[in-house]
């Protein structure tokens, strides 16, 4: 068997968090063109339901749409559950849900703070542990976290140092449960994606005067595309990276390397 037979993912089930559009969609369309079933997990449940109808007839596999708030124990564990039942098991997950809110510090209100921490460090923990039981019980399985190159440097000019220092904390808890789970068979894994372009951020007139400044600062000279990071993505949760977990993957074209 050569490496693109070994890299696919078939027979595999797996849930994307944030999947009904954006990164979480190329994600979860890789996954599934890979050849596993995937659930398109999504506060949104009528683009989620798109989605998965969508990739459904493209890839030929089964795919589910799940309604979830992942800053909600009981709506995450019964998420986890609805996957095993409905998909049949859980091999892999990439937890991709997040936010992030623009304000300078000093004028940042407490409850924007507690909504980018609900969301981008709770929920990861909460689908982690969630998912991360289940694999413990079950022969064990591959967490992907979402950081982002904001853990690793403070972006300008924008102001987001609630969306910075949760994207931080996603990585340091990635390297805890890898080390926890190390000889139990479950391997935890984060992504630090740059500037990506999707559809919702490309498309936001609000967004252009900045998104002109960063493709200034980019070493590459423009935004990553979310295709950039499905092969990434692909290799985490599949059997060729059996030997990797607590790692964190900047996929930023060198923006962080000054």
């Amino acid at each position: 068997m050569g490496i693109i037979e070994k890299m696919r993912l078939d027979g595999k089930k797996g849930f994307v968090t944030g999947a009904a559009r954006g990164i979480g969609k190329c994600t979860a369309t890789a996954f599934a063109e890979a050849g596993a079933d995937v659930a398109i997990v999504d506060l949104d449940f009528d683009e989620a339901k798109k989605t998965a109808a969508e990739l459904a007839e493209k890839t030929g596999r089964k795919v589910i749409a799940i309604k979830t708030d992942c800053t909600d124990k009981e709506q995450v564990d019964a998420m986890v559950d609805q996957v095993v039942k409905e998909l049949g098991g859980l091999n892999f997950c990439h937890n991709n849900a997040g936010i992030c809110i623009n304000a300078p510090a000093e004028e940042m209100t407490y409850e924007q703070w507690k909504k980018v921490i609900d969301i981008n460090l709770n929920g990861v923990f909460l689908t982690d542990i969630a998912a991360g039981k289940y694999m413990l019980a079950n022969g064990g399985g591959s967490i992907i976290n979402t950081a982002s190159m904001s853990a690793h440097i403070v972006n300008v000019p924008q102001p987001q140092c609630a969306y910075n220092a949760s994207k931080a904390a996603v990585i340091q808890l990635t390297k805890s449960l890898a080390i926890e789970w190390a000889k139990k068979g479950v391997r935890v894994n984060s992504i630090s994606p740059g500037y990506i372009g999707t559809e919702l951020t490309l498309n936001a007139p609000a967004l252009a005067p900045l998104i002109e400044k960063w493709n200034a600062m980019a070493p590459m000279g423009r935004m990553g595309t979310p295709e950039e990071l499905e092969s990434i993505c692909v290799y985490l949760a599949g059997d060729t990276s059996t030997f990797t977990t607590g790692s964190d993957f900047i996929i930023d074209g060198a923006f962080t390397c000054f």
